[in-house]
């Protein structure tokens, strides 16, 4: 399973990176969504109306993960098009969204976290929390290795 997550987080990282235009970004998220929940359903069993609460809060999350991911895309073309460029206004600036961006995320999958935990359970909201830190780790990594460290193309 380690595995096609990280295919997905490669390809969806490297796609992210190379596209600029909202319908490609658009497409690229409704395919990993799809892929992703697959993978969520079949790591996370529920039955009855816990099922139906949790899928129906996950749908929830996504949209607002997704809205959170085109705003990652966008800090990217921000940096990629600022890079050459660079002074320190600019390297304070993107640090300092990429840093808000990152604790917004965090706070998401927490916040759904807790929802997840009042309708689905704790085991269920675990496992959730779990996959959803793995995935989000695995993309931001994917990320840092495909672009340069500020300063390191001259």
């Amino acid at each position: 399973m380690k595995t096609t997550i990280m295919l997905l987080v490669i390809a969806f990282s490297n796609a992210a990176l190379a596209q600029s235009y909202e319908e490609d970004v658009d497409y690229i998220q409704s395919i990993y969504g799809k892929e992703k929940k697959m993978l969520v359903a079949d790591f996370i069993r529920l039955e009855g109306t816990q099922k139906d609460s949790f899928w129906q809060l996950y749908d929830e999350y996504e949209g607002k993960r997704k809205a959170l991911g085109k705003k990652r895309v966008q800090l990217l073309q921000k940096y990629a098009d600022s890079y050459a460029t660079m002074d320190d206004a600019t390297a304070s600036q993107v640090i300092r969204e990429t840093a808000a961006l990152a604790a917004e995320t965090d706070k998401l999958v927490f916040t759904y976290f807790k929802k997840m935990e009042k309708v689905a359970g704790s085991k269920a909201a675990a496992q959730f929390y779990e996959l959803e830190v793995y995935f989000l780790s695995a993309i931001r990594l994917a990320i840092l290795k495909n672009i340069p460290f500020i300063g390191e193309l001259k």
